[in-house]
């Protein structure tokens, strides 16, 4: 779930492209930063080829030392049991080298080191590099992937659980290593959880509900209540586009929307779909017409209610601003709150998944998309993966094609690998306005539906939550729709990253939100005074909604109405069509 790239079926392709500019601009780099200058003039001494040149000797005299330490450490392992000293740690998280070999034994302690050594060299060296800030990020960000992908955890021979196991098997885990690695050739993708233990509609997105509309783009599920009354106005959800909706309802224990429902509250949810062939053409203005505001007008209809209060997901959120900036041009109040969860609105910081998105990459591709071709999910999941390719690629290489495990079930690595398509000319309107040239923040600057769209007009009262760790979504781009909307605004900020920090329930009671009533211009000072407060943030958030969804009434008997019955039970059908 979750914002763009245009990550093609070609992007590990294009990241080796962007690795091979890199490397040009680094050996260019090097050779004007480490070739002696002939008599430059005073005035010049201090100019960015002298600084570089000056970045370049400090690191490698860094290194020198930092691996004459280790090598030091090596011929003084006999006089300590064998074991080399510690000259460089792995960082904080990093659970590549937990084994005890990688300490214990001299062989794996030296090569655990003298690649972490290399590694920190690297990235050093590509920070340091007098480039633009945006090429310096492509670098920085292809050196990362370089630096990943060379892990001695990565092949067998310098893996020593790996090693380990192959003995211990007999060579069996190796076998089942290369079966699991045809099974995902096949599939197209790397498999993160035991998919065997998942379906939706068995133990996943389960919530009682209906489908109550279909269109060729949505279907909308009405939930059904479990409280004796419920809030007047209605609550609809917009999920992200780019991945199924059940993000929100997972396992009974860990649904958003079952705990919604819970707290008193009509809940109506958009289910994409997961656009086919013949669908390629739609645009963004055809997700907010046949989309959002279809959902709206239906949510109000049904549930007999003048206004409704809406929530919107990672893109989701940003369809639904810009639903509700139509409405506002409209001087439409069909719409009495909005919540935005891990959000973007100003794209000036889009984050690590900025290195997928360039003028040259969408324009390579614009004529195909603006035809009709669609963006497979299958793209976008591998580019989110690769900006935590630790975690997300090579965990899974080493575990599932090196020692032949079966990860364990999780339910949102199940949801992670279940993507859904998008269709060309949609998805250019959102890099090319959205990301590339940030039109959304500037009033009038784009029109959706006829209309001259201004963020600064949504009145409504607005709480925004970030994840303080987001790869997708950086929490201080979050953070600045405060500046954008003009209601009043309540920001939240969770632990964790951009699904995990959403999915909270309150029980079993993990990590911490962070609250402050005063917003300011400064995110970290927004921060700085900040309250911290233990377990999940949807109390605090239901606290919030409460105060916005109006007198009780008797709940409803069943979903729908006389002029929209319920279709088929929840989930529905356009969540179980795959990608």
């Amino acid at each position: 779930m979750a914002p763009l790239d245009p990550a093609t079926p070609q992007s590990w392709a294009d990241l080796a492209g962007e690795w091979q500019r890199a490397q040009a601009a680094w050996a260019q780099w090097w050779r004007s930063a480490a070739a002696p200058a002939a008599a430059p003039p005073a005035e010049a001494a201090a100019g960015p080829a002298a600084h570089a040149a000056t970045d370049v000797a400090r690191l490698n005299a860094r290194l020198r030392e930092r691996l004459q330490a280790l090598w030091q450490a090596v011929a003084d392992a006999p006089r300590h049991a064998g074991r080399v000293a510690q000259v460089v740690a792995p960082p904080p998280g990093d659970r590549r080298f937990h084994a005890p070999a990688w300490r214990e034994q001299p062989f794996f302690s030296l090569l655990m080191q003298s690649y972490l050594l290399y590694a920190d060299y690297l990235r050093e060296l590509a920070h340091a590099a007098p480039l633009p800030p945006e090429e310096r990020r492509r670098l920085e960000f292809a050196t990362r992937q370089y630096v990943d992908a060379i892990a001695p955890t990565n092949f067998p021979a310098t893996n020593p659980e790996v090693l380990a196991k192959a003995i211990a098997t007999e060579g069996e885990s190796l076998v089942q290593g290369l079966r699991n690695l045809a099974d995902d050739a096949k599939r197209g993708r790397i498999t993160m959880t035991d998919e065997r233990a998942f379906a939706v509609g068995r133990n996943l997105a389960i919530t009682p509900g209906s489908v109550v509309y279909r269109n060729e783009l949505i279907e909308l599920i009405q939930y059904d209540a479990v409280t004796p009354t419920v809030c007047r106005r209605p609550l609809l959800i917009v999920p992200p586009c780019i991945n199924k909706y059940y993000i929100l309802d997972l396992k009974p224990e860990n649904s958003f929307v079952a705990w919604a429902v819970a707290q008193g509250h009509t809940v109506f949810m958009i289910s994409w779909r997961n656009v086919p062939p013949e669908q390629g053409a739609l645009t963004w203005d055809d997700y907010l017409e046949r989309g959002v505001l279809a959902a709206i007008r239906l949510a109000r209809e049904i549930a007999g209610s003048r206004t409704v209060n809406t929530l919107g997901f990672c893109v989701g959120g940003t369809l639904l601003a810009s639903a509700l900036a139509v409405l506002a041009a409209r001087r439409d109040a069909s719409v009495t709150s909005a919540t935005l969860l891990t959000t973007m609105l100003d794209f000036a910081d889009p984050g690590d998944i900025g290195v997928y998105v360039s003028r040259e990459l969408l324009a390579a591709r614009e004529p195909q998309l603006a035809a009709g071709e669609r963006v497979h999910g299958g793209e976008l999941a591998s580019a989110f993966a690769s900006l935590r390719a630790n975690e997300l690629v090579w965990n899974y290489v080493v575990g599932n094609y090196l020692k032949g495990e079966t990860p364990p079930a999780f339910d949102l690595l199940y949801w992670n690998g279940d993507s859904a398509n998008l269709p060309g000319p949609m998805y250019v309107y959102y890099l090319r306005n959205l990301y590339l040239d940030n039109r959304l923040r500037e009033p009038g600057a784009l029109t959706m539906l006829g209309e001259r769209v201004d963020l600064s007009r949504i009145h409504v009262p607005v709480y925004v939550y970030a994840s303080r760790d987001d790869h997708i979504v950086p929490w201080r781009a979050a953070y600045r729709t405060t500046a954008l909307v003009g209601g009043d605004v309540s920001f939240v900020l969770g632990a964790s990253g951009h699904i995990a920090g959403v999915v909270n329930p309150p029980q079993p009671p993990r990590r911490s939100y962070w609250t402050n009533d005063l917003v300011t211009d400064a995110p970290d000072d927004w921060l700085a005074r900040a309250e911290t407060v233990p377990g999940s943030w949807w109390p605090h958030w239901g606290r919030w909604l409460a105060g916005h969804g109006g007198p009780q009434r008797p709940a409803p008997r069943g979903a729908g109405s006389d002029a929209y019955p319920p279709l088929d039970p929840a989930p529905g059908r356009y969540v179980l069509a795959p990608a």
